[in-house]
């Protein structure tokens, strides 16, 4: 069984910063691609940004400068290092990996359980 789990959500002032943990665990063979995708109120779920097995990465317009991903292979890992927040930022923040795991060989999309971020003052 393969989850993912984020953690690091919270409540921010404009300006501050925080940062998003994935972590993928069980029986997993190989990871590809991994990104954050985050979904506002009555808004449709966007990507933010992903990075590939062999550190590419590719940004949203509304996030680049701010906002940098990354992650260790050999914990199964990636992160969100998110500065500069704005309130617009506010959304649950979901991981997704595309990964095999040792059960099932072929790649399949995984997604977390999403972890809250607010930006206000």
């Amino acid at each position: 069984q393969v989850q993912l789990v984020e953690s690091g959500g919270g409540l921010v002032q404009p300006g501050g910063s925080l940062r998003l943990s994935c972590a993928a665990s069980g029986s997993i063979f190989s990871i590809g691609a991994m990104g954050w995708y985050r979904q506002a109120p009555g808004k449709q779920r966007e990507l933010v940004a992903f990075i590939t097995s062999g550190g590419s990465t590719n940004y949203a317009d509304s996030v680049k400068g701010r906002f940098t991903i990354s992650r260790d292979n050999k914990k199964n890992t990636a992160y969100l290092q998110m500065n500069s927040l704005k309130p617009e930022d506010t959304a649950v923040y979901y991981c997704n990996a595309d990964l095999q795991s040792h059960s099932d060989y072929r790649l399949m999309s995984y997604w977390g359980q999403g972890t809250q971020v607010t930006v206000s003052s």
